[in-house]
């Protein structure tokens, strides 16, 4: 491809509304541009990637045996409503009337389609099992995009499905899918981790995140310095608090904390940490208010909460708070409220800790668990922090950030139950299909590449989902030894197979420079005064090497050689 034929419109200074490298560096290197918030036209380069990107992953869920479909992005509501992920979604679900009046949503996954789409054609377990994945554009109604394509409204998704006829067959197909996505993401040039993971509003019980390591990311990875533990923050286990050690109980007493709310604000009128602090939060759960409790440096984990509850939780309204303790927000405490108290461990085991008092700007000290209140249940509902300990083995636990770019999940028969998906087993017994779940964005893998991959000037792509493989850099267009040159060695790369741009704008070489380190294309061969004056054409790499000369001869089996060990 030559560079005046097709479209790469570059620029020169970031654009205003992008925060993240990638959203800066696909905008300014001419891969997408925004239509809408959320949404984005892909230009050439763009496209280009894209459909790279989809190749790997076609190529590696066929290699693991899966078969493609394609599925309507249109989806019935009742579908979602039989499946029970319909007040789930919430607000994120697109969905419109058509003109008959019936209620559709634009696809924000296709659980439920496909369930649907099995159970009117399996009926036996002779058809199992089964793996279908497809390629399909998505649709969420993001609160707030950002990032450019890491949070978007319309995103592009591999999600592939299995169907096995017991728990032996899912675990086949997991581990078949899991080895996949390692093969994807080694081919994308991403360094990633996989990590347990909490199966949210997917259902099932187990899953894994394919999480690569960025500042930027949303996710929080929390890992082991001492063994293998690796989760995402919802799913993460801290070990046991151990009690504090202090044995005599101190009298409990009324301190004023007048316009002291927040846990800041009374960790410093008192002169304590936060961690002496107890939160005291009202939640609502099957119709009835609950005092939830966590030191003042932890938080809740709602989806914990909820699994350890066994329903579903939401925070109480202002309204509902006062009535129930007497006092504004700010002030809740454990003592003498007529609910039941459900505590985080790291409380259960604390000692003379400062409380709300139910009382406008007051406060309770030395209050004590057992003695001053009663908790009702504890156990495990808080996010891990910092400083927490590893419980495998003990030691300390670190966080950080990532972008999520894969999701396995084993699902068991959360669909098939609920929609009808069942099988006859050898038996003749009617059994629900158990299925498995494996979720790739598309989209993001591009994304994450670029973050984790550029430098001030631009992109440095892995050659695996590089727009173009080799750039040919003409500097002297007036010279008609070195156009005749530059296209005959254009001509020379696509016949071997390589993918080659050819820049043949008459341009200043500085500018074209300027344009090949933004767009990041991995090879650059470049016809300038070497050319001219010896007949030799110079190598570079986009990663910054040092270049080399070589004959006209010579480049084609370099650059073989080269794209050779980097696939």
């Amino acid at each position: 491809m030559k560079w005046s034929q097709t479209l790469i419109p570059t620029l020169r200074e970031d654009p205003a509304e992008a925060e993240v490298s990638s959203h800066k560096l696909m905008i300014r290197a001419g891969l997408i541009r925004k239509l809408l918030s959320g949404a984005y036209s892909y230009l050439p380069l763009g496209t280009r990637v894209l459909n790279k990107v989809i190749s790997i992953v076609r190529e590696e869920m066929n290699r693991a045996g899966a078969v493609e479909v394609y599925l309507p992005v249109l989806q019935p509501i009742e579908l979602l409503q039989k499946s029970g992920r319909l007040d789930a979604f919430g607000d994120d679900l697109m969905r419109f009337k058509d003109r008959h009046g019936r209620l559709i949503a634009l696809g924000p996954t296709h659980e439920e389609v496909i369930t649907c789409l099995v159970e009117n054609e399996i009926s036996s377990y002779r058809q199992l099992p089964l793996i279908l994945y497809q390629i399909q554009s998505k649709f969420r109604d993001e609160p707030r995009p950002r990032f450019g394509v890491l949070r978007s409204k319309e995103f592009i998704m591999k999600d592939g499905y299995s169907f096995d006829i017991d728990g032996e067959g899912l675990a086949r197909s997991y581990e078949k899918m899991y080895q996949a996505y390692c093969r994807i993401f080694d081919r994308c040039g991403l360094k990633y981790i996989a990590v347990e993971a909490d199966t949210g509003v997917m259902g099932g019980d187990i899953s894994h995140e394919f999480m690569v390591p960025s500042e930027i990311g949303e996710d929080f990875l929390v890992r082991c310095k001492g063994c293998t533990y690796s989760v995402n923050r919802e799913k993460g286990e801290p070990a046991p608090l151990q009690a504090d050690g202090t044995d005599s109980l101190e009298a409990m007493r009324e301190i004023l904390t007048p316009n002291v709310t927040t846990i800041t604000q009374v960790s410093s009128f008192l002169g304590i940490e936060p961690s002496r602090l107890v939160k005291t939060l009202i939640y609502k759960s099957a119709g009835e208010a609950l005092a939830v409790l966590v030191r003042g440096d932890h938080e809740v984990n709602e989806i914990k909460l909820a699994r350890f509850l066994g329903q579903e939780v939401s925070l109480a309204d202002e309204e509902t708070i006062r009535t129930l303790t007497g006092a504004p927000m700010g002030f809740t405490g454990p003592v003498g409220l007529s609910v039941k108290v459900i505590a985080d461990q790291a409380v259960s085991v604390l000692k003379n800790f400062v409380t709300g008092a139910n009382k406008e700007d007051t406060h309770l000290i030395n209050v004590n668990s057992g003695r001053d209140f009663q908790i009702h249940k504890a156990g495990n509902i808080r996010y891990v922090t910092e400083g927490d300990h590893c419980p495998k083995c003990g030691k300390e636990l670190e966080m950080s950030h990532g972008i999520e770019v894969g999701h396995v999940f084993k699902l068991g028969t959360k669909y098939s139950e609920s929609l009808g998906a069942y099988f006859l087993d050898p038996h003749g017994k009617q059994r629900p299909i158990i299925m498995g779940c494996y979720g790739i964005g598309i989209n993001r893998i591009i994304a994450a590449a670029i973050e984790c991959s550029h430098d001030e000037n631009g992109i440095i792509w892995p050659p695996s989902i590089a727009p173009y493989e080799v750039l040919i850099l003409t500097l002297n267009m007036k010279e008609s030894a070195t156009l005749n040159k530059s296209e005959s060695l254009h001509k020379q790369l696509e016949e071997a197979g390589i993918d080659a741009l050819l820049d043949d704008r008459d341009l200043r070489p500085g500018v074209k420079f300027k344009d090949a380190d933004l767009i990041g294309i991995p090879f650059r061969i470049i016809l300038g005064k070497a050319f001219t004056e010896r007949g030799l054409l110079e190598l570079q790499v986009r990663k910054g090497d040092e270049p080399i000369f070589l004959s006209p001869e010579s480049i084609l089996p370099e650059i073989k050689k080269r794209l050779s060990n980097t696939s």
